[in-house]
């Protein structure tokens, strides 16, 4: 099969900065009074740690929030010194790392306060204490909750901890689920209180609720998937939200077929994180047309590009803005059936981060 050329594949993730500043001052406008904590968990969604997180500070975000403690070791090392809390623990988990960095703790079972203890540090260590109200992620049962509260205030008393805050999930599920949710943390914060619990904040809201469900904001909204310009919503894009996608996914053609063929060969696949469900229906940008995807290999995707003329070099939009007509990542997720936060994450390390903005 002939080509006109070759070229070597490197896809690459663009991540306009000045769109997360956009997307970050948006919903601190909404969430307001309500501070802002930015989540970064998952290299920030997959966009890049550390300039996503500066950057979501300078546009007024007051705290982070990420997963695991060694990510939490990665921005203090950096120097951000801003409140930053991490929630998913193992048995493995370094506490008297997270301890001795001021990295404040998600608490959701009694084996981590005795873990805790053992960690045995200079300093008391900052703890949200988490209750489970329905997502069953993690967090304490309303039957294991008072006993959880109770431990965590005679580690208080010893001087291990210092109990900041009582939090929680949402399942976004529905309206109703979310209601119901919110009673039952109203009904853990009163027991809580009850039992001697003094917390300087709640928080409950994450990106879904933080727009839409203003008496579940409390003292801070957890913004994740929303602050990268992608809906939480069925019914309402990101544009509608008056957000923009922070990341534009692109690669060049490698190769263009000329024994009559109409495809056309881009350098990115699966194994960069280029999606595979939905291929029948979906389609690239090239030259400001829609082309259609043929195959998607481990390292390369063809195209269909009709008839007209694409050279080796010019460049594929797999998603983006929309502002140029390419897909969002949204749209991919339409055709996938999943969500936009599944589109961002999956692409993988190993395509290179453009920063601009």
């Amino acid at each position: 099969m002939s080509a006109d050329a070759l070229a070597t594949p490197l896809p690459r993730a663009v991540v306009d900065l000045a769109a997360l500043r956009h997307n970050v001052t948006r919903l601190v406008q909404i969430a307001a009074p309500a501070e802002v904590m930015l989540a970064v968990k998952a290299n920030a969604y997959g966009h890049g740690l550390l300039p996503i997180a500066r950057a979501g500070l300078e546009a007024g975000a007051t705290s982070l929030a990420v997963l695991e403690i060694p990510a939490g070791l990665v921005l203090r090392d950096a120097g951000i010194r801003v409140p930053l809390l991490a929630w998913l623990h193992g048995q493995q988990t370094d506490f008297l790392a997270a301890i001795e960095a001021d990295i404040e703790l998600g608490i959701s079972a009694r084996w981590q306060l005795d873990a805790i203890e053992r960690a045995a540090a200079n300093r008391p260590a900052v703890v949200h204490l988490k209750v489970d109200t329905g997502l069953s992620r993690n967090g304490a049962s309303p039957e294991d909750w008072p006993a959880l509260v109770d431990a965590a205030l005679a580690l208080q008393d010893a001087g291990i901890v210092r109990i900041r805050a009582a939090w929680s999930h949402l399942a976004d599920a529905s309206i109703a689920d979310d209601e119901a949710a919110l009673t039952e943390f109203h009904e853990a914060v009163t027991v809580a209180r009850e039992r001697g619990a003094e917390f300087e904040i709640l928080h409950l809201a994450a990106s879904s609720a933080g727009i839409r469900m203003p008496q579940a904001r409390f003292d801070l909204v957890r913004f994740g998937i929303a602050a990268y310009g992608i809906s939480p919503f069925d019914d309402a894009s990101g544009a509608d939200l008056g957000l923009i996608p922070v990341m534009r996914l692109e690669a060049p053609v490698t190769e263009v077929h000329l024994d009559g063929s109409t495809r056309a060969r881009i350098g990115i696949g699966f194994a960069d994180g280029m999606p595979t469900l939905g291929m029948a229906k979906a389609s690239v940008l090239v030259n400001g047309a829609r082309r259609p995807i043929v195959d998607v290999g481990i390292d390369s995707t063809i195209i269909d590009h009709g008839n007209d003329r694409v050279r080796v070099g010019d460049t594929a939009v797999i998603f983006g803005s929309g502002h140029d007509g390419e897909p969002t990542a949204e749209k991919w997720a339409d055709w996938a059936e999943t969500i936009g936060d599944e589109m961002v994450t999956g692409v993988m390390p190993r395509v290179e981060r453009i920063y601009v903005g």
